[in-house]
């Protein structure tokens, strides 16, 4: 499946990230984000505002919360799509349990692989092996 033009710039802004430290709450390439931070970074660079501020949060935020707040934010901006149509740019949205809000993103990349912020690391490519697969709640497209 050819990538559309909006996901190889998102694949390779999202590329230009990694290295960057993880920080908590954070968004400016090769100084810190989180997970959140890498996707406003590149939507930044992208589209040049973001599209509404996302606040100051907890670490504990999705626990707390009642909802899917990432995956509505999502909703009011981007297009979903089905986890079958995913390809390399899409925003992938992960829920790491049952009954809690969804709370990690990142960025699908090529060879099975995604981009995304991880606590006690950076920003990074995994590979989305099945433990990650099966915590994907939604998957987005950036805007053309």
């Amino acid at each position: 499946m050819t990538m559309s033009p909006v996901n190889v710039k998102v694949l390779g802004i999202a590329e230009q990230w990694l290295g960057t430290p993880y920080r908590y709450g954070a968004s400016r390439l090769q100084v810190g984000c989180d997970c959140l931070g890498l996707i406003r970074g590149i939507w930044r660079e992208l589209y040049g505002a973001e599209p509404e501020a996302s606040g100051r949060y907890s670490r504990d935020w999705a626990e707390l919360t009642k909802g899917e707040p990432l995956i509505d934010a999502a909703r009011r901006h981007m297009r979903l799509k089905l986890l079958s149509d995913v390809q390399a740019g899409d925003m992938l949205i992960f829920r790491w349990r049952d009954g809690v809000a969804a709370k990690h993103l990142g960025i699908m990349a090529q060879e099975n692989r995604f981009i995304h912020a991880y606590e006690g690391n950076s920003v990074m490519r995994s590979a989305l092996v099945p433990q990650w697969r099966q915590r994907i709640a939604a998957v987005f497209a950036f805007p053309e």
